[in-house]
């Protein structure tokens, strides 16, 4: 009589053939999406400053990372990012601004926190002078 050798069984290469499909499809999208969000974080950003004394707007352009001063502003963006969504695309900058004319204790900010593109009264900007609002980051 013959013997028969076991072979593996199919249903195990299947499941060792979808195994290894899936983790490499889950690696494969994971770096996808750490390609894609660093393209949504700016180097720079764009901000408007409204005096409210003479009614005048200017456009600040500022490095992340560096600080910027206007009037008697000091301002510096620690971070920004766009949205990921097309249909209504969402602006946000980590901000911090001190006021130089505050001699008394210069290590506290005006403001220090993060601003929102499509909503600048969510967390405002409360300064007597100037109204900053967060226009690009890119």
């Amino acid at each position: 009589m013959m013997k028969l050798k076991k072979n593996i069984p199919p249903g195990i290469i299947n499941f060792l053939i979808i195994l290894f499909y899936f983790i490499f499809l889950n690696i494969t999208s994971l770096t996808i999406a750490l390609e894609a969000q660093e393209t949504y974080e700016g180097s720079f950003i764009e901000i408007k400053i409204l005096d409210k004394v003479s009614s005048k707007n200017n456009l600040l352009k500022i490095k992340i990372g560096k600080e910027k001063k206007f009037q008697n502003l000091l301002i510096k963006s620690l971070k920004c990012k766009n949205s990921e969504f097309d249909d209504n695309p969402e602006i946000t900058a980590y901000l911090q601004v001190k006021d130089l004319t505050n001699i008394n204790n210069d290590e506290v900010f005006v403001f220090n926190g993060w601003t929102f593109s499509s909503s600048p009264t969510l967390k405002p900007f409360d300064h007597p002078v100037y109204d900053i609002w967060l226009i690009k980051c890119y």
